[in-house]
This record gives C-alpha cells, structure tokens and sequence, in this order.
C-alpha cells in the first residue's frame, strides 16, 4: 500500500519518548495516506457523474453534475455541502492537474493542508505545459521544506508558479477577489455574532461614516457607547431604517424623532422561543462601558477573595434577573434571554400558528401561516448535513402535489439546490 513504520502502542503511558514521537508522526503519514484515497474516490466518482450520457445536457443547468457529486460525497461522508465541494475540488486537481503531487500525498510524505495550498495556489495556472512544469517542482522540492506558516508556505509556492506562470493571475485579482462578508452565527457564545469582512476601500469608507452618522443620532443619555451604537446601526442599515432608536427610555426624548420614526422596509425575523422568553424585560447591564481591571499588580496569583474586592470597588455587579428559557432565530443562533427581550422590545410581534389536526390546505401553496410554522419546524434545509436557513428554502411537498396533500405533515425545507437534486436527478 504505501512504505510507513508506525509504532504499535496499546500502552502509551509504558512507551518511550521517543516511540510516542515515532507514533505522531506515522500516524501522521497513515492519515495523509488514507486522505489522498478518499479524495482520489471523490475525483472518481465525479469522473463517473460527468460521464454519463447526459452529462453534456446537465453540464448548462444551475445544478449541475458537480453539485449532484458533491451532494453524494456529502451524504457519504456526513459532512456540508460546501465541505464536501471542497473536497471535490481537491480530488479532482490533484488527479487532473497534480498528479506527482497526488503520487507524494497518496504516499503520506505530504500533509493536506500542504496540499490544499498547493491546489490553490496554482488554481489559475492555465498552461498545461507550465502546470505540468510546476507540478514537477513541486513534488521535488515540497518534501524539503519543513514545517513552515501559511504566509511561508504560499511564498513557497508561488516562487514556482511565478517562475513558469509570469502573468501572476492570482496575485492581481487575489485582493478583488477575496471581497466578502463572513456572518458568523453558530460559532460564536451568547448571542453574539462576529462580523469580518473584506470591501473596496471606498464602501468601506462609506459604510464607516454612515454607521458613525446613525449612531450619533440618539441622544446623550442613551446608555450605550459609541462602539456599542455603531454594532447596532448596522442592523439598523440592514433593515433598511434611517435612524437610530435611542435606548435611553426617556418619554420626553425627542433626539431623532423623525429619523428613527420612520422605519424602512419591514424585516420579518422568526424566532422559535418559550412564551416566558418573548414576556422577558431587557437586562440594562447589556450596554455601557466596559468594568475597568484591577489596578492593583501581584507579583503572583491573587487569591479569589482579592479579585473580588477590586471589581466591587470599580463596578458593583448588578442583580442577575431571573432566569429564562433562551430563544433561537431561525437560520441564526441560540439567543440568550435578555439579547431575546432586547430584540422583542423593538419588534412587532406575530406569534405562530400550530396547525394541529387542522385538514389539509386546498391549493399548492401553502398558506402564510402554514409557510412560517413549517419553517419554524425545521430551522434548516432536510437534506442531510445541510444548515442552509430555513426563510431561505422552498416549501416543497414529499408526496408531489396532488398527490400529496398541502399539510404540514407533506412539507418541508429544502434549499433551492436540493429541490432541484431531488426533483432532476436520479
């Protein structure tokens, strides 16, 4: 299969040093190993999939033979329908444009993460000849290289493809194309959600001076700060009003009135939540400055009792309220229940209708009620391992319609590309 001596330890805590060491670093080659087959299996099926007799047809739709692919690998492997295109995309390269790259990774002397950067880096080498070239220096010098960072490692490659690629595609598109907006939902603790993003340098001037304008549009004892008023006049922009609500509770407050009044397009956001979590009140230490730390220096450990004393003295903790079941939006994250209460207390509130025993709906639509609790229901896509939202889904029915009926019993959420995998393909 391939030439590796891994140590066989049943008792790590009885090995030696040096045989533990021996062990990472076969086992090391054994997974590099068995990942270049499984990605070699990808590539070959994706070489059976665009075979087929009606490859040439399905090569023009939206869905096409890659994502049907893909959608298998996805469901073999129980992994994302972008994780498993991703690997797609590796297994094909490796075999159609880095074959003595594949020959070392197959035989586990090159980790995947080496491999990944080699694949894209040379993702815009389009010579065959040139490709061909680098492929083989590659395969010769990366075994030599060592450990090294990412930003090294890329360098590395690069001094190849820029050797036989002079035109250096990727490094005059690489910046325009890495624009992007990453939303970070489930990863992230508490109800709160990292934003990064990469924009032309004059939207994101734009986009700057725009937030600082709304967020000074409240007045001065809206208990938020600066840094605080500007997170939420982004969501502010993003539901198209032209203001921001000032927090301050003042019934006399008339900072922005006719800005904040007039709200832009409506957002419907649903939330799946216990009755007891909608009726929360706002908890009013979710804004405002940061406690200071503790000015007082240890040449060690403080003791526990210390630490409590200098943050009592600076910032007296408030009274915890009491305790709620926590929400969850639909196509976003877990809500803990004073961000919960925050985003009730600014919101129209519809709640949804259980359909119960009620009889199937006469048409093929669903009705807006029936719309909104199956999405609810299902929170995301029904394909397995997809975590597509469900608000961005189709409504579509398991037993076609007519033959199956408009109840909540026939239908679920299934993303645009799996709609078409199971209505078109086999």
């Amino acid at each position: 299969m391939f030439d590796v001596s891994v140590p066989d330890l049943d008792d790590l805590a009885a090995a030696e040093d040096a045989e533990v060491v021996a062990a990472i670093a076969g086992w090391a080659q054994v997974e590099a190993a068995a990942c270049a087959r499984r990605l070699a299996a990808i590539a070959e099926l994706f070489c059976r999939r665009s075979g087929l007799a009606t490859a040439d047809e399905r090569a023009c739709w939206w869905f096409d033979y890659w994502d049907a692919a893909a959608a298998e690998v996805g469901a073999a492997q129980g992994i994302s329908p972008g994780l498993a295109s991703s690997q797609l995309h590796d297994g094909v390269a490796l075999r159609d444009r880095l074959p003595k790259v594949a020959a070392l990774f197959a035989a586990g002397r090159l980790s995947y993460r080496l491999v990944t950067a080699m694949v894209s880096r040379t993702d815009l080498v389009k010579d065959p000849d040139a490709l061909a070239l680098i492929d083989t220096e590659l395969a010769a010098h990366a075994t030599t290289w060592g450990p090294m960072s990412v930003k090294k490692t890329q360098d590395a490659i690069d001094v190849w493809v820029d050797r036989y690629d002079p035109g250096a595609l990727r490094r005059t598109h690489l910046a325009a194309r890495g624009r992007q907006v990453v939303i970070g939902a489930g990863e992230d603790e508490s109800g709160i959600a990292s934003l990064w993003g990469r924009l032309y340098a004059t939207d994101a001037a734009v986009l700057d001076r725009r937030l600082t304008q709304l967020a000074r549009t409240v007045c001065d004892d809206d208990p938020r700060t600066l840094a605080q008023r500007r997170a939420d006049a982004l969501g502010a922009l993003a539901a198209g009003a032209v203001g921001l609500a000032c927090s301050c509770g003042s019934d006399t407050c008339t900072a922005a009135v006719e800005d904040s009044a007039r709200p832009g397009p409506e957002v419907v956001i649903h939330v799946v939540a216990e009755a007891a979590a909608v009726a929360a009140t706002p908890d009013p230490a979710m804004s405002g400055e940061t406690p200071p730390a503790p000015s007082a220096t240890y040449r060690g450990v403080p003791p526990l009792s210390e630490v409590s004393k200098l943050f009592a003295d600076t910032a007296p903790e408030p009274p915890a309220p009491p305790t709620m079941p926590s929400g969850f939006i639909v196509g976003g994250a877990v809500i803990p229940a004073p961000l919960l209460a925050e985003l009730v207390a600014r919101a129209k509130i519809r709640p949804i209708r259980h359909p119960g025993d009620a009889p199937p709906e006469p048409g093929y639509r669903p009705s807006a009620a029936l719309d909104a609790f199956v999405r609810c229901r299902d929170l995301t896509c029904r394909f397995p391992n997809c975590d597509r939202p469900a608000d961005r889904c189709d409504i579509d029915h398991t037993i076609p319609y007519p033959l199956g009926p408009t109840h909540a019993s026939n239908l679920k959420c299934v993303c645009r590309p799996h709609h078409l995998l199971k209505t078109f393909w086999d």
